[in-house]
Formats: structure tokens, C-alpha cells, sequence
């Protein structure tokens, strides 16, 4: 078993580091505040190849492995999770479902300015009675010969405002339950599609995450991904992907509040001695840099199975459960360690501690991953 990154997967990984630390660190205390979307940075992130990092490069993508994808998502991720949540949308749930399952066509006109981070994506699923139950779609896709009559209601919707493109999943036919649900592109300026209300959210401020209202809005045939029917299977095994890149967030949220606090202990001095000469403050540095090592393993295995072709949904579930306890328990450390200056945002770690908790509920919640996990155990 070989731990030693490629030559480029560390050059990837410095230049995301780079990036977070000369183009997000300044401006993100900002940013979250006024919760602002970070246009102009989003902007670079596609300059520099990260909105389409896995894309096939004849569709302007990187072409590069899920390694160099989850290593470049932590390093964003400690810096700001509100630019990091728009990569991995763009990344796991719209480019790399549209290269899996979309027509030539539709790579053709979506897949290329989407990898290239000429425009960015949004993936809805989730609605005011569906969540975790996405069976449940209340939003329809009406069959009218050559196109769908959508109407409904999306909820929580990353890049929400700012997306041109949306992948949309909506029932068709109801008796068939899952069986009767498409995914549908649709594009902003369609008649009849509205975004809604930004929410007012605890954490991942800058990430604009809306409710999309949908009026009889014609959606043509040629937008619907697969077959009749196919849009259930498109989302769950989308979503099997994206679970890397929010585990990946969640280890780079981590990770970040941690090199926040070993930096803070050997600066602040409390009785006569900075805090990492404190027993324990060391063990609790100890306790965080061995949970977080313990969780960038389970991720780079998610990433790597992906990589090989072979089965990663249990591997996935697991990384993205631990992952998120883990960046909910270091954070809150972290904070602790830095005393009353965790509390204020000048020192960032209370940022992180708020943006955590999300990588907890998005793209299946905690309860759900365990219910994953616990199914492909028992198969």
C-alpha cells in the first residue's frame, strides 16, 4: 500500500494552498459577515482548473484523479467552506454526472463551460417535504411529447443565484415511485423559473443557498439525463460521489481549525509559558491531529477505490461520517484552545466551528450515512 502522493498530485495540492492562502484567506472574515458570494474568486478557482478538476480534458476538464480532487477540496476548505461547497457542487454532483450519464449533446453545450468554470452548476433534489425521504418528490415533470411541464418548489439549493445551470430532479410518473423520476437540465431565464429567498444561514455564509420556484416551466426532452425513469438512480448515484467532496470539506475544515490553534498555542502565553508547553493544551492538540489524520485516511480510500473502478459507496459514507464528527469536534476544540479569542471572528476558528455542522446534514445526513453503511454491510 502506497501513501507517497504523485509529483502531481502534490502540485495541485500547493497550488490550492496557494490559492486559499493568497486569494480566499483575505476578505473571508468579510465575506462570511455580509454573507457574499465569492464571485471573483469562484472565477479564478475556474482559471485554475479546480471547477472541473475530474472532467474529461476533450470537455475542458483537468482530467485528474479523485486524489488530487479531495486534496485540493481540503486545502480550499480550510480557508473558506462557502468556496469549497460551490467547487464540489460544480465538481461531484453537476460535471461528473453530466460526463457519467448526459448525451454528446448535452456535454457539448453544459459539460464544456461548466468544467471550464465558464459558468457554474446547481444540483436540486431537496424540497420543504423532501430530504433524506427524496423519493418523496412533490415537484413534477409533467410528460408533454417533446418536452416536461415542471412545476414545484427546491429548497437549499447551492449556488442557488449564481448558477446558470440546473440539474432539476422532479416525478413524472407517481405510481412508480422512484421509478418514475427524472432529472431534467434546466437553464436560468427559463420562463416560469424563479429563484427565491437567500438563506440566512449559521455557517458557509458567503454560499449563496437558495429555494428555486418552478411554474409550468417547458424543459425540453433533450434535457432529460437517461432514460424515462432513470432520474432516482442518477441522483443517488451522483450523490455517492459528492460525499467525498464534502468529506473532504469537513477534513479541510478540520484541519484548518487545528493549524489555527497549534499556531495560536505557540504564540499566547498563559502562567509564565506559551499554551503548547501546557499538558493540556498538548493532548488536546494530540487528540485533533490524530482524529484528523484518522479521517484524511478514510477519505483518500473513498477517493482512491473511485479511482480504480471499484465499488465506493460504503467507503464514501464512512469517510463523510467521520469526517463531519470530526470537524465538529476539532473546531469546537479549537475554539477552547484560543479561550475567549475563539469566540470573536478575527481569529477564524469560531468561522469554521459554524461552518462545520453543515458537512453533517448536506448530501445525506449523519443518520443517513449510517443507514448506508449499515446496508452494504448487510447485503
Amino acid at each position: 500500500m502506497n501513501f507517497q502522493l504523485t509529483e502531481e498530485q502534490r502540485s495541485v495540492q500547493q497550488a490550492a494552498r496557494d490559492f486559499a492562502l493568497n486569494d480566499l484567506l483575505p476578505g473571508v472574515i468579510e465575506r462570511d459577515t455580509d454573507q457574499k458570494f465569492p464571485s471573483e474568486q469562484v472565477k479564478k478557482m475556474g482559471e485554475l482548473g479546480f471547477m472541473g478538476m475530474m472532467t474529461n480534458p476533450k470537455y475542458n476538464g483537468g482530467g485528474m484523479d479523485t486524489i488530487s480532487y479531495v486534496l485540493a477540496m481540503e486545502e480550499i476548505s480550510k480557508i473558506d467552506a462557502s468556496a469549497s461547497v460551490c467547487m464540489s457542487v460544480n465538481n461531484s454532483l453537476v460535471c461528473w454526472g453530466l460526463e457519467k450519464f448526459g448525451s454528446e449533446e448535452q456535454k457539448e453545450k453544459y459539460l464544456k463551460p461548466l468544467a471550464a468554470g465558464q459558468i457554474i452548476g446547481a444540483f436540486c433534489l431537496s424540497e420543504p417535504e423532501a430530504g433524506s425521504d427524496a423519493t418523496s418528490q412533490r415537484t413534477t415533470a409533467e410528460d408533454k411529447g417533446d418536452y416536461y411541464l415542471l412545476n414545484g418548489t427546491k429548497n437549499w439549493i447551492t449556488n442557488g443565484n449564481s448558477a446558470s445551470v440546473y440539474i432539476v430532479i422532479a416525478q413524472t410518473d407517481a405510481a412508480k415511485r422512484h421509478k418514475g423520476i427524472n432529472a431534467l437540465i434546466v437553464e436560468k431565464g427559463m420562463p416560469g423559473f424563479v429563484v427565491g429567498k437567500k438563506e440566512d444561514k449559521m455557517g458557509i455564509r458567503g454560499s449563496d443557498t437558495h429555494s428555486l420556484m418552478f411554474t409550468d416551466v417547458k424543459v425540453p426532452k433533450a434535457n432529460r439525463i437517461g432514460e424515462d425513469g432513470f432520474g432516482f438512480t442518477f441522483a443517488m448515484t451522483t450523490l455517492n460521489g459528492g460525499r467525498i467532496g464534502i468529506a473532504a470539506q469537513a477534513l479541510g475544515i478540520a484541519s484548518g481549525a487545528y493549524e489555527f490553534a497549534l499556531k495560536y498555542s505557540k504564540e499566547r502565553k498563559a502562567f509564565g509559558k506559551h499554551l503548547s508547553e501546557h499538558q493540556a493544551i498538548q493532548f488536546k492538540l494530540a487528540e485533533m491531529a490524530t482524529k484528523i489524520d484518522a479521517a484524511r485516511l478514510l477519505v483518500w480510500q473513498a477517493a482512491y477505490l473511485k479511482d480504480q473502478g471499484k465499488d465506493f459507496v460504503k467507503a464514501a459514507a464512512q469517510a463523510k461520517l467521520f469526517a463531519s464528527q470530526i470537524a465538529q469536534e476539532v473546531t469546537t476544540e479549537a475554539v477552547q484552545i484560543h479561550g475567549g479569542y475563539g469566540y470573536v471572528k478575527e481569529f477564524h476558528v469560531e468561522r469554521l466551528m459554524r461552518d462545520a455542522k453543515i458537512t453533517q446534514i448536506y448530501e445525506g445526513t449523519t443518520e443517513i450515512q449510517k443507514l448506508v453503511i449499515s446496508r452494504e454491510l448487510l447485503r
